[in-house]
């Protein structure tokens, strides 16, 4: 079967991503619950944290996007022109990116304990050393993700997706699936110490192998079967243009980027558990932008670079106008109600074991912080594809790395002396202020038009969850823990009483919201409503006794 010959409908493979999206989030919430059962947020958790800072800098330097951005549209044109020379072109850009990941991977183990030095500077010794251990085992899975990052490249020119949206299911379960049965198979063979998988080194395993059978392998096989046409080629014609339009989005380390690693890194100074406690706060936030945000991205970004292409300047501005206000206008409730809902929130994802009530107290504070700055990231995802959709690679990578620039004193002179909440306080202004200076600039080179309708209506999305904020406090303040108590004779645990305020306090939060929006807001459910109708004019018509039978 032809490299092009596969086609698969935009709405079906949107709704895929979409799908191992939600499934992914979940899953590294379920990897991240196991690791706090376990380790909680002590010594050896922060180090397993700290471990990524390396590894996720050398994928976001080589890898940085480009190949859905840069590499997809070069290599769909050379198809259609000469498809011989789109190998070849394919083969060089492998070959080089083998290459680099190769030697940058290999200068970071030979180096890792000086790299660990660097991104930890508030550990002591024992603790780099033990970092040091951890990067090695996981640098590996660096050459597996920039390398399969061609492979599924290919997959997403022929429109198969399924792959790649395997990809980080079957990352995140190797992860799990070492962290539990690594160590115990190494004491059921009486490996020798130095070979044991104890204590986190086992879901460092996870990764390298998740990397290698879900990054790579996988994705080599169905190139393989399509088609793969693979040769050591470190030349040709289009490969300047390519590293040209690459350079800006492998060189520039924005903020956006760089935000988890800064907490890692600075977080490594704070008491221990400071970087635990900053990754649980940050895994919760980031689930609904993840949700959110890649919906409206990939749904919006296919129309963006359509309609630049055809010169509808007019249809650009409305797309990416109403994909603006969608996104901002669902994940304002959504922050604010789980910043409400914070405690009991951490209480039912993270708290057991050695994750007990102090750290659920701990990471609070946190947590809520870092949702103020959600409806930012959302901007940020939608309004980046927009300049990517118009060819400008240069402007989100520059002003991100300016703001990176100004905000490390922020970072190491004032938010590391003053704690977790500090750094989490510093991280969302920071984002915020770039998202902001993003968007001047897009209304001074573009106009307006893509803004328009979206401070009034995150106004007013805001009034209505203020409002449907004061049920839920109500809700949220109810002795559900007494009343049980009453009826069963003994205590609720925590995990039921957390779950049962969450019921309550998000039932009254959605009702009052869905009936004050639909007043003041009712763009932001139109979609919901509409479906639902459709759905009930559907069975109203299947349930009539003249209906045909279809079965």
């Amino acid at each position: 079967m032809g490299l092009l010959s596969g086609s698969q409908r935009m709405g079906a493979a949107a709704l895929l991503l979409a799908v191992s999206t939600i499934l992914s989030r979940l899953m590294g919430l379920v990897r991240d619950k196991v690791i706090s059962w376990q380790f909680g947020a002590g010594s050896e958790a922060d180090m397993y944290f700290a471990a990524f800072v390396v590894p996720d800098i050398i994928n976001g330097l080589l890898a940085g996007g480009i190949m859905s951005i840069t590499m997809i549209p070069l290599l769909s044109r050379r198809f259609a022109e000469d498809e011989d020379d789109a190998w070849r072109f394919f083969s060089c850009v492998f070959s080089w990116m083998s290459l680099a990941a190769v030697i940058v991977t290999g200068a970071g183990m030979l180096g890792a304990h000086q790299l660990a030095r660097i991104t930890a500077p508030g550990f002591d010794e024992a603790q780099l050393a033990r970092l040091t251990f951890f990067m090695r085992i996981i640098l590996p899975a660096q050459v597996f993700f920039l390398c399969g990052s061609c492979m599924t490249a290919l997959l997403f020119l022929r429109r198969q997706f399924r792959v790649p949206a395997l990809t980080p299911l079957i990352y995140n379960g190797c992860i799990i699936l070492g962290g539990l049965c690594l160590p115990w198979c190494s004491r059921q063979l009486g490996l020798p110490p130095q070979w044991e998988f104890e204590g986190m080194s086992g879901y460092c395993a996870g990764v390298t192998v998740g990397a290698a059978i879900g990054a790579f392998w996988l994705p080599w096989r169905v190139a393989r079967g399509g088609g793969l046409q693979l040769e050591w080629r470190l030349r040709h014609p289009l490969f300047l243009k390519f590293l040209l339009t690459a350079l800006p989005l492998m060189l520039g380390q924005t903020i956006i980027l760089l935000d988890e690693q800064f907490m890692r890194v600075f977080g490594s100074q704070l008491a221990e558990g400071g970087v635990s406690l900053l990754n649980y706060a940050r895994r919760i936030t980031q689930v609904p932008v993840g949700l959110m945000g890649q919906a409206a991205a990939v749904a919006s970004y296919p129309f963006l670079v359509a309609l630049v292409t055809s010169g509808e300047r007019e249809r650009f501005d409305s797309t990416l106008a109403t994909a603006l206000r969608a996104s901002v206008g669902l994940i304002i409730p959504c922050a604010l109600w789980l910043g409400l809902a914070a405690g009991p929130v951490l209480t039912v994802i993270f708290q057991g074991g050695r994750f007990g009530p102090s750290e659920t107290l701990a990471c609070t504070p946190l947590l809520q912080i870092m949702l103020a700055a959600t409806p930012f990231w959302i901007i940020y995802m939608v309004l980046v594809r927009a300049f990517y959709a118009n060819g400008d690679t240069v402007t989100p990578a520059v002003t991100g790395t300016i703001m990176t620039v100004l905000v490390l004193p922020c970072y190491q002179f004032w938010a590391v002396p003053h704690g977790a909440w500090a750094i989490s306080l510093v991280s969302g202004l920071s984002v915020s202020a770039y998202v902001l200076w993003l968007m001047g600039i897009w209304r001074r080179r573009m106009g307006g038009g893509a803004f328009a309708g979206l401070g009034g209506q995150a106004l007013r999305v805001l009034l209505c969850s203020l409002v449907a904020a004061l049920p839920a406090c109500w809700g949220q303040s109810l002795p559900l823990a007494e009343w049980l108590a009453r009826l069963t004779g003994s205590r609720p645990a925590p995990l039921i009483e957390a779950l049962g305020l969450l019921g309550v306090s998000g039932s009254l939060f959605a009702l009052s919201f869905a009936l004050l929006s639909q007043r003041l807001a009712p763009d932001v459910l139109a979609p919901l409503w509409q479906r639902l109708r459709r759905r009930a004019r559907r069975q109203e018509a299947a349930d009539r006794p003249d209906a045909p039978d279809r079965r």
